[in-house]
């Protein structure tokens, strides 16, 4: 059965490089006392640097033996959102063109999510076009961007233009608020274990109650980590919607309706966490992801996924994606 991941990570030394010149004082590298190279967000050891995210041929290997057929790659957290505008677009810029060379190298294996200067409208605008032309099927975007949620205006002609090119959106959590506070940086795999999660659960159910999804009802948005927090918490969400007399919450329908015409990854590791993307969506909406290089483990999300009916598991491990990404 054809395999495709929708939410893998790259990196690239163009990339790093820039984050190294010009990330400081929240974004950097450091090597660690186990040896290993980390990328350093915010003071917390976000992810190691494997081989794998600079690599294409190495890249290539691991997805071979996981049994992965096409990978759709993206930067991850904390993307190109910071250095100013010129070194956000450049940095976007850059990465763009590794990810298009990795393309080509692996034409039948490799497809890509472009990164934008999200801050800088014009700028972003600008490399969504060039991005395209150069073969992105779809545009990553962090959770939150700096201090700005992605509801904030600045970022409407970004979404309008995204909404008309109804192209695929990887919505990916970044550093959450409050990440200072919460001392994420002593165990440091709290943060991507539970504080991405909150992120994206956040930013998806902001979204949601400020009519968002109203608005722009041509997006396609897939939310990473199965969701995040989102399926476990949507009866929560409708009943507090619904009691709200403090805050004008005027949307359409439903927060958990909303939920229905989300795209998700199925990067969870729990039968019953499927179970409940399956409740508020359906086969329609899941796609299979892996967070290859970082931590993970193929055989148990596949493994899950064959708790599915053979039709699921068809939609879920590449039918979805050929029809959403135009493969």
């Amino acid at each position: 059965m054809t395999v495709i991941d929708i939410h893998s990570h790259m990196f690239g030394h163009d990339w790093l490089r820039m984050l190294k010149s010009h990330g400081t004082p929240d974004y950097g590298s450091e090597k660690l006392g186990d040896g290993r190279t980390y990328l350093m967000e915010k003071g917390a050891a976000a992810c190691a640097f494997e081989e794998e995210a600079f690599d294409y041929e190495k890249r290539i290997r691991m997805m071979d033996y996981a049994g992965i057929d096409l990978a759709i790659v993206s930067l991850t957290s904390p993307n190109v959102q910071w250095g100013g505008e010129d070194i956000s677009s450049k940095t976007a810029r850059l990465a763009n063109q590794e990810m298009a060379e990795g393309e080509k190298r692996y034409p039948d294996r490799i497809r890509w999510f472009a990164s934008l200067p999200w801050e800088y409208p014009d700028k972003a605008l600008k490399e969504i076009n060039v991005s395209i032309s150069e073969g992105a099927v779809g545009i990553f975007v962090a959770a939150h961007l700096g201090s700005k949620d992605l509801i904030d205006p600045i970022f409407e002609p970004i979404w309008n233009a995204l909404n008309d090119l109804s192209v695929p959106i990887l919505v990916h959590p970044t550093t959450p608020y409050g990440a200072s506070e919460a001392n994420f940086g002593k165990e440091r795999i709290l943060m991507p274990g539970v504080g991405f999660m909150y992120d994206t659960t956040f930013a998806l159910a902001r979204m949601i109650v400020d009519g968002f999804f109203d608005r722009y009802q041509n997006l396609k948005i897939i939310v990473s980590h199965g969701g995040g927090y989102l399926p476990f918490i949507a009866g929560r969400l409708d009943v507090f919607a619904e009691a709200e007399t403090l805050a004008d919450i005027s949307i359409e329908n439903k927060p958990s309706e909303y939920l229905e015409n989300i795209y998700y990854d199925s990067i969870v590791y729990d039968k019953g966490a499927l179970d409940l993307i399956f409740d508020i969506s359906n086969s329609e909406r899941i796609m299979f992801g892996t967070d290859q290089p970082m931590p993970h483990d193929v055989d148990k999300l596949k493994e899950i996924i064959k708790s599915r009916t053979q039709h699921e598991q068809k939609r879920v491990l590449s039918k979805n994606a050929e029809k959403v990404f135009r493969l």
